[in-house]
């Protein structure tokens, strides 16, 4: 059978017909639009009226914060501040770690540790406030303790040393090169070939390897359950009961060869 050149060129057309009309309907690739809500905040600021239902809304809970944050909870003669090596602030708080810690497990605590970088502010001349508290230790660190054994406790010292910082309950000398000689606790020479473990008074933030103190790491804390910031504030209120003044000072924990 002979196929006409006409049929031939219909059928050709037929066939290429869905091709055309499919390449010619396919869509270019796909670009995401954003589409934004529209805005309704506003930007806060001194010139926008107060809003009479948030305002009475919050004053309740604003006047708690403000009274409780507002208690005086003792006196500082002078200022309690921080600073490199050995200082008045960290002094108070590694002691009232130390003191703490004993009460809580009813066992003698030797050592007490707070680094600089634990603290946010000192206390000022005058008074103290549960707000200076606060500012002081604003996290929600726990006291804890640590039993180090004579090598970890070395090391303790090793890190101290470098930055000539104190240890609470201990004295030591830094050599001109930097490193702790004639380590003494509770005024008796430390062995780091003793067998004995020395408790410590710390942050758990420090305890699990804060501020580079990662030789504490594989140590297990024991918990005494107190937030640092009550133990501040409780020790405080002590003091003010005692009739003593919040105050301390330089005495000589690092010595420097």
């Amino acid at each position: 059978m002979t196929i006409s050149p006409a049929f031939r060129g219909a059928a050709l057309a037929l066939l290429w017909a869905p091709l055309v009309l499919v390449s010619g309907c396919q869509r270019a690739a796909y670009a995401p639009t954003a589409r934004f809500a529209p805005v309704t905040s506003q930007p806060v600021g001194k010139t926008q009226a107060e809003d009479p239902a948030a305002a009475a809304l919050i004053a309740p809970y604003h006047d708690k914060v403000t009274a409780q944050m507002t208690e005086v909870l003792g006196t500082a003669p002078q200022p309690l501040t921080k600073g490199p090596g050995e200082n008045p602030l960290s002094n108070f708080v590694a002691d009232l770690q130390r003191e703490r810690a004993s009460r809580e497990l009813k066992q003698p605590i030797p050592l007490g540790v707070m680094t600089n970088g634990g603290l946010r502010a000192g206390f000022a001349a005058g008074p103290v406030t549960l707000g200076s508290v606060f500012e002081l230790m604003p996290f929600e660190n726990e006291l804890v303790v640590l039993d180090a054994p004579g090598p970890v406790v070395q090391q303790l010292f090793d890190y101290a040393a470098h930055i000539k910082m104190a240890v609470s309950g201990a004295t030591y000398t830094v050599t001109f090169d930097g490193l702790p000689k004639d380590i003494r606790i509770g005024g008796q020479p430390f062995d780091v070939n003793d067998s004995r473990t020395w408790p410590i008074a710390i942050s758990d933030y420090l305890a699990t390897g804060g501020d580079n103190m990662v030789f504490f790491k594989t140590l297990v804390p024991r918990h005494t359950n107190v937030l640092l910031r009550t133990a501040i504030a409780d020790h405080v209120r002590d003091l003010t009961k005692a009739g003593q003044p919040v105050a301390a000072k330089v005495e000589g924990r690092v010595k420097a060869n």
